[in-house]
């Protein structure tokens, strides 16, 4: 089974709506159906044609082999998790992927917007009902790694914020805070932070003594709700 590959571009080209790429890796020529997307990038040269990576999905049938490369795992993973719908062969995923982001398809599905993906060629009524019943709590937790990923980029790209909320993380903990109450506080900081940071510099609140007690309200109230 092949699940990813490195080498360098020898050829793309398109047949109707689909999209492909001929790579060399170690001596050997990879045929493989892309999305759009990818396809437009490696034409406009926005991705350097020595050396590619792509993430595949291998799908073997009798008579042949077929692999599909994605930029990131996500999209392969959300593929996947296309083809297992019952009806849904890859042409359509495929589809569904290079008309929308999967953050539009999951927007889609958690507000039921069956009219964006019944747009898609090739999907009708009852399979749009059927992506929709059948992705929606996995969509959910995507909406949390997504959420997960964000938030671990802005806390790299903000060392200072990083180490303030270390040092409350570690303060919580000898309150006698329980853990599992903060871990689940921390992504809740870190977004009001986000959103408000320029207005907390300003008012000079982008500090520890103001984060930790911002930290100590949440918990506070919390936990007077639950009793």
């Amino acid at each position: 089974m092949i699940s990813w590959i490195k080498g360098e571009l020898v050829d793309l080209w398109q047949t109707n709506n689909k999209f492909y790429i001929l790579i060399n890796c170690q001596g050997l020529g990879y045929e493989i159906q892309i999305l759009e997307s990818i396809y437009i990038k490696l034409k406009t040269k926005e991705i350097p044609h020595q050396k590619i990576v792509l993430w595949l999905k291998h799908i073997k049938k009798e008579d042949s082999d077929y692999l599909f490369g994605f930029i990131s795992k996500d999209q392969k993973d959300f593929f996947i998790d296309i083809l297992n719908i019952k009806g849904i062969g890859s042409q359509i995923g495929m589809s569904l992927l290079n008309k929308f982001s999967i953050d539009e398809i999951i927007n889609a599905i958690n507000s039921k917007d069956k009219k964006l993906i019944s747009s898609v060629q090739g999907i009708g009524q009852k399979m749009t009902e059927r992506i929709i019943l059948e992705l929606k709590n996995k969509s959910k937790m995507k909406i949390k790694d997504s959420e997960k990923e964000k938030n671990s980029n802005y806390l790299k790209e903000n060392n200072e914020l990083n180490s303030i909320l270390q040092d409350i993380d570690l303060t919580l903990q000898s309150l006698n805070y329980p853990n599992k109450e903060i871990k689940k506080l921390l992504p809740i900081l870190v977004n009001e932070i986000k959103n408000n940071k320029n207005s907390m510099i300003e008012n000079d609140k982008f500090s520890f003594e103001y984060i930790l007690k911002l930290a100590m309200n949440h918990l506070d109230n919390n936990s007077n709700l639950g009793r």
